[in-house]
């Protein structure tokens, strides 16, 4: 029974450790979509990293480093080059051991102003997967 609770107590601060990192590259990724920063927002990525883009002009399914720049130069232009004022609820952060999943809903001004939920997966302090749900009826919370 120790060797249960020892186990289950490596086991949650693991979990703990693995949050607050990816959190600050998950907050920094969503200022780096507001500033229209292409170069911000790749350098978290995987190299085999996908994203779900889902609904609006851009949607579709994109693998890799070259096609999610491609999205992310084709969401930059759309504003000419501007950066979007942005409203970003909490981030909601899930982890344990082999990864860290975060959610959070925004809403993205502009030329074409867009809400969206994000849905973001890190493993190894490295983006692997990210969800932009298009998503009109969403309210921002803090």
């Amino acid at each position: 029974m120790k060797f249960i609770l020892t186990m289950l107590l490596c086991m949650v601060s693991l979990a703990v450790l693995a949050g607050p990192l990816d959190q600050k590259k998950a907050e920094s990724h969503l200022k780096a979509v507001a500033a229209g920063d292409i170069e911000g927002l790749m350098a978290d990525y995987a190299d085999d990293a996908y994203m779900e883009w889902v609904g609006g002009p851009l949607d579709g399914r994109y693998t890799g480093k070259a096609a999610i720049r491609e999205v992310w130069t084709k969401f930059v232009a759309a504003n000419d080059k501007q950066p979007r004022p942005a409203n970003v609820g909490k981030l909601a952060t899930y982890s344990n051991p082999k990864g860290v999943s975060l959610h959070a809903e925004a809403e993205y001004g502009g030329k074409t102003p867009v809400k969206v939920w994000h849905v973001f997966v890190y493993r190894d302090g490295v983006l692997t997967s990210e969800t932009w749900q298009i998503a009109p009826a969403i309210k921002v919370s803090d």
